[in-house]
């Protein structure tokens, strides 16, 4: 196709699926911009910098890396040749009070430490891998199709996997089915905390999320995963990509039920074939489409997820006894999730995520320094409460904790530099309701009753990000992008080749 004659998508938005999309695109023969408000790229996965420590703003780990292998591969190129990947064996370390487990992707390794912790238990965890290696293969072909016709429904990935789809059950109860000790039911279902829901009310089939870590690994970044992000800007733009950072979308343009491009902040109009929106999905639908918007009221009445409290702690001494990653579980676990749950309650009796990742990347802190990325799941703003006077009381109490259940005993006064996060930051950087992992992942929020890939009431918006289908976390929003990269080729004839890696991975599930 002469270059003059290249179809113009434009994509709202340089987070991890619009990246994604637009290096697809731009590969396959489009003409590409992608816009940014902000000015670097990442969205949720960009770069924190803060008096020379550099962090992660959201995801601090990538799972199931093939599906980020595969990206790369349909660009004709690999993933390792852009980035330095590091299999973190143990993963993370799970704590009780006085108890602890280091959790493993080598199934052996995991068996042992189970045995050691809680005795005679480990052949229901061997039990749950073989398991769920089937439930794996029957789900994961249906995070690959969209679903914005009812028609997918009668696709055959979707039929087998039905049984495992249509059930009640929670991913609590799953676990139920092979473990009687709680703490060790909490090891294979706090994954439901990445869609930002209780694993007592979490859809069953998301029990596979802890089978693909202890199956595939969890991998660090050195530099960290905005690592990830900055080398698909780097591809993108090798492929003739336009980039622009600092250009804030004011509205998107619309004629009849095509989008016909976007006008910036600064007034300038840019004009398109298509368009990719990779905003958060309650922002964008409540705020960029002009007359056609989603009411606030009507976009409050849907189901999302809980918010985090952030903390980015630049610390002047290395804590080299303390792991890569570290979940300190709240002393009632069940109790903190209703409130975080309850959309009104702050629990003091919190859970708290830390990486420590210098002990592995030592390059994301000043010599002898360490940064430390602290992440507490807590109510998103549906009900408005005071975070602005509440924020830095209740990072003292997070620090506390930490002091007290881990061996950095002195960490407050070791912090020379913070950063804090809270619900109501993140809602004022457009995440709406400051809800981090986007709409909840219900039953009546998946598959066809999730925003579409292709968004609905248009024939050529399309939608990629946690706010649609597959869902929110690394993988699943590379595979969104990927989802609606097709479906632009679709519409406009043109032809495009998959790389399947992932089919190797699940014969050997």
């Amino acid at each position: 196709m002469p270059a003059g004659n290249k179809k113009h998508i434009l994509v709202v938005g340089a987070g991890p699926g619009g990246l994604t999309a637009g290096m697809l695109l731009a590969h396959r023969g489009f003409r590409v911009t992608i816009v940014e408000k902000n000015d670097r790229v990442g969205g949720r996965n960009a770069e924190v910098n803060l008096d020379g420590f550099s962090f992660d703003l959201g995801p601090t780990f990538l799972h199931q890396k093939f599906c980020l292998d595969e990206i790369f591969a349909e660009i004709g190129g690999k993933s390792e040749d852009h980035l330095d990947f590091v299999d973190l064996n143990p993963m993370t370390r799970l704590s009780w009070g006085d108890t602890s487990l280091h959790t493993y992707s080598n199934t052996g390794r995991m068996s042992a430490e189970i045995e050691r912790v809680f005795p005679g238990s480990s052949s229901g965890f061997e039990r749950y891998m073989r398991d769920h290696a089937v439930k794996f293969r029957s789900i994961y072909p249906c995070l690959q199709r969209p679903y914005h016709k009812l028609s997918s429904y009668l696709s055959m990935s979707l039929l087998k996997a039905l049984p495992h789809v249509l059930t009640t059950r929670s991913v609590h109860d799953v676990l139920g089915d092979y473990f009687d000790e709680e703490r060790l039911k909490l090891a294979f279902t706090f994954q439901a905390k990445y869609l930002g829901m209780s694993p007592w009310h979490c859809p069953a089939l998301f029990s596979i999320l802890s089978f693909t870590e202890y199956r595939y690994g969890v991998f660090h970044v050195q530099g960290g995963l905005n690592r990830i992000s900055q080398a698909m800007a780097d591809s993108f733009e090798k492929l003739g990509g336009e980039l622009r950072l600092q250009s804030p979308v004011k509205q998107l343009l619309t004629s009849g039920s095509n989008l016909t491009g976007a006008i910036l902040e600064s007034g300038e109009r840019i004009n398109a074939d298509a368009v990719v929106v990779n905003s958060d999905y309650g922002h964008a639908a409540t705020s960029l489409f002009g007359d056609r918007n989603v009411s606030e009221e009507k976009m409050r009445s849907k189901k999302f997820s809980c918010s985090t409290f952030m903390i980015y702690a630049g610390v002047d001494k290395l804590y080299e006894n303390e792991p890569h990653h570290h979940i300190l579980f709240a002393d009632d676990y069940k109790a903190n999730v209703s409130e975080i749950q309850s959309e009104r309650l702050v629990s003091d009796d919190m859970s708290v995520y830390v990486r420590n990742s210098c002990v592995t990347d030592p390059g994301v802190a000043p010599a002898g320094q360490s940064g430390l990325y602290i992440l507490v799941p807590t109510i998103n703003t549906r009900h408005g409460f005071d975070w602005d006077s509440h924020k830095e009381e209740y990072a003292d109490k997070v620090l506390k904790r930490i002091e007290q259940r881990t061996s950095m005993r002195d960490l407050r006064s070791r912090i020379i530099t913070k950063k804090i996060i809270s619900p109501a930051d993140w809602q004022s950087g457009s995440i709406f309701m400051g809800a981090t992992f986007n709409l909840a992942h219900t039953l009546g929020q998946m598959l066809y009753m999730r925003p579409h890939n292709r968004y609905q009431g248009y024939n050529n918006c399309y939608l990629v990000g946690g706010g649609t289908h597959p869902g929110s976390g690394l993988p699943t929003i590379y595979e969104s992008g990927r989802i609606s990269a097709n479906l632009i080729c679709e519409q406009f004839g043109m032809p495009y080749q998959v790389v399947d890696l992932a089919s190797d991975y699940l014969r050997d599930a």
